[in-house]
């Protein structure tokens, strides 16, 4: 079998990060990119938000709990999330960093990797 691009795996970590989302938090994000850059894969979800997280993020300190506890929910799942990005791209995961804003439904995790991931596909 020939090696994946770059593309196919950016596209796999989309496909592996979304199922996680629906099948750990109950809804997947509208749309999702990923993006390989030297030794960080980028993942950007919008739209993820629930309907009863987005009203609550209009009242008076609803942001802020959003924000923490879809914090503590990805936390305690970081291992996995960690192992779906090695096993898309066969590389080894070295931090993985994660953002939401409550705001606008869109979260953003960045996974720093062991070695220049972009460096082992061909240009």
């Amino acid at each position: 079998m020939p090696a994946r691009t770059k593309g196919q795996v950016e596209a796999a970590v989309t496909e592996a990060i979304t199922k996680f989302e629906r099948d750990y938090l109950g809804r997947g994000p509208k749309e999702a990119r990923t993006f390989i850059i030297d030794n960080l894969v980028i993942v950007q979800l919008q739209g993820i938000l629930s309907p009863a997280e987005r009203q609550l993020s209009h009242e008076n300190g609803g942001v802020e709990l959003i924000k923490q506890m879809r914090t503590r929910l990805i936390e305690s799942s970081s291992g996995d999330l960690c192992s779906l990005v090695t096993d898309e791209t066969g590389g080894e995961v070295v931090s993985m960093h994660t953002d939401i804003s409550a705001r606008t439904g869109e979260r953003v995790f960045v996974f720093s990797m062991a070695g220049d991931l972009e460096a082992t596909f061909d240009r």
